[in-house]
């Protein structure tokens, strides 16, 4: 079963950077996925872009608001 990782704009969502990977998924794009803790103690999968992907270390938190395109590093 396939399930979408892609953000969409009406997504809201606040987290801890867990993990970072990447991967061709479709066999010829790569494409940057971030895994986010959530403040419920869940975990979500999501993709970002790569020039975000890059500026990310575990333990930084990403919020994702709603009507904003993708998620954005939080301010410190």
């Amino acid at each position: 079963m396939f399930k979408s990782r892609k953000v969409h704009k009406e997504d809201a969502w606040d987290g801890i950077v867990i993990d970072k990977t990447r991967g061709m998924t479709d066999g010829s794009n790569l494409y940057h996925y971030v895994e986010v803790r959530l403040q419920d103690g869940t975990t979500k999968k999501a993709r970002i872009e790569k020039a975000l992907w890059e500026t990310l270390n575990t333990g930084d938190r990403l919020v994702k608001e709603p009507g904003s395109p993708a998620p954005a590093r939080a301010p410190q």
